[in-house]
């Protein structure tokens, strides 16, 4: 297989398809989007058995436990995928929309029309669900993709796209409007990042390896973010038990994803009552501490902890393990200070009673999702009910946070005349 001409012929079809997806009609997608849900609910078990033989061949590979954890595709995960197709099917149509329209003193009126970026390309590793993610987004949202799964779930995301396939044709739209790339040659990768001419928008979600690979090479716009180093910060004036499940959900729900908080801080009057307490509940589930020496003192008395001295690199650490840093603040401005110089801005947490302070961390702190007294595994699109996300992006321009539907839109300016000329 000539890669590049493989390639090129994706683009070619993706550009094709993307003319028919932005001027579908609403009931074309909503109807696609409805039988993908059923598809997804009927496949369980077939998806399941490819599933099976993608984890047997990462564990044999040697891939981490977090990869591997992240490649699986259970039966709750295909009830959310599906659930997620049914709440976009059921979201108003974000495409076509005109807002912002202001009468111009010369007679014409100006507005904002949303339209689909057009072609995207998304290149993700393990999670084979976030080719559901992506194609059932491309579809509500009017674009075209082409998808580049991880080699690890190769065999997931083929059952999965000849679902997305199957959807598609069913609401007569063009098949080609969710590509899968059948190769797991990496050349495809370069390619895909480097076709101007058939790709608008690139979206890398994996490793910190491969965003950085993708930001360096891409010739066309890149929405990321490189890791998810993200904080919980226990403030002086706090609910003691609301704090310790808040904390404990937000580090050990789930270790891997990148909205698991991998850094606690802790006001220095919170931390006698507070640090002992969340110490023995990561001592019984085997999560190490690395710790200043004000909060590894606190901690020493607890049974059974893993304590070690945190160095300046743990800061910065996103662990997706069974790790987290830990230490004491002085203030709530040093809290934020410290969140702002050593986060990754994608999703931090203040856990406090007092009003002002909260709005105060909701004003400073420089991240893509800032949160008051709540777990920051709720970063996702899903659970801010935009139907699914694509991805997280802590970029500044266009999209920020959980990327959904109005993430894979533009605006375009419209303007309304009657024979308006201008003088």
């Amino acid at each position: 297989m000539d890669i590049k001409d493989y390639m090129h012929t994706l683009g070619q079809q993706a550009r094709d398809a993307a003319a028919a997806m932005a001027r579908a009609s609403t009931r074309a997608k909503n109807a696609a989007l409805s039988e993908l849900a059923r598809l997804l609910l009927g496949a369980g078990p077939a998806l399941q058995e490819a599933n099976a033989r993608d984890i047997a061949a990462a564990e044999a590979a040697g891939l981490s436990a977090p990869m591997v954890d992240r490649l699986r595709l259970t039966e709750k995960v295909i009830a959310t995928m599906a659930e997620g197709c049914d709440q976009l099917a059921a979201m108003p149509d974000p495409v076509g929309e005109i807002t912002g329209v202001k009468r111009r003193p010369t007679g014409i009126s100006v507005g904002q029309m949303r339209v689909p970026l057009g072609v995207f390309g998304m290149i993700y590793e393990s999670r084979p669900n976030v080719t559901i993610e992506a194609a059932s987004l491309a579809i509500k949202s009017g674009n075209a993709c082409i998808l580049r799964g991880g080699s690890e779930a190769i065999l997931s995301n083929l059952a999965l796209w000849n679902l997305v396939r199957q959807a598609l044709e069913s609401a007569g739209l063009p098949a080609t409007a969710v590509q899968l790339v059948e190769t797991t040659d990496r050349a495809a990768v370069g390619e895909l990042i480097t076709m101007p001419t058939f790709v608008d928008v690139i979206i890398p979600r994996g490793g910190k390896g491969l965003i950085e690979r993708v930001s360096r090479e891409a010739k066309v716009p890149v929405i990321k973010h490189l890791d998810g180093n993200c904080h919980t910060y226990v403030d002086a004036e706090f609910d003691l038990e609301k704090a310790l499940v808040v904390t404990e959900n937000a580090k050990t729900q789930k270790y891997s994803p990148c909205n698991a908080t991998e850094s606690l801080l802790v006001h220095e009057r919170a931390a006698a009552a507070f640090l002992p307490r969340i110490g023995e509940i990561f001592s019984a589930k085997g999560v190490e501490m690395r710790c200043d020496a004000v909060s590894k003192a606190l901690l020493a008395s607890v049974p059974g902890a893993q304590l070690v001295d945190a160095t300046e690199e743990d800061w910065f650490t996103e662990y997706l393990a069974p790790i987290i840093s830990v230490k004491i603040v002085a203030s709530l401005d040093e809290a934020i200070d410290h969140i702002n110089r050593y986060s990754s801005h994608h999703t931090d947490a203040i856990l406090t009673t007092n009003h002002p302070n909260a709005m105060q961390f909701l004003r400073e702190v420089d991240s893509s999702s800032v949160m008051v007294n709540a777990s920051t595994r709720f970063a996702d699109g899903f659970e801010y009910g935009l139907g699914a996300e694509i991805g997280i992006s802590t970029d500044k321009i266009h999209a920020r946070g959980p990327v959904g539907l109005e993430g894979l839109t533009s605006q375009k300016w419209v303007v309304l005349g009657d024979g308006h000329v201008r003088g």
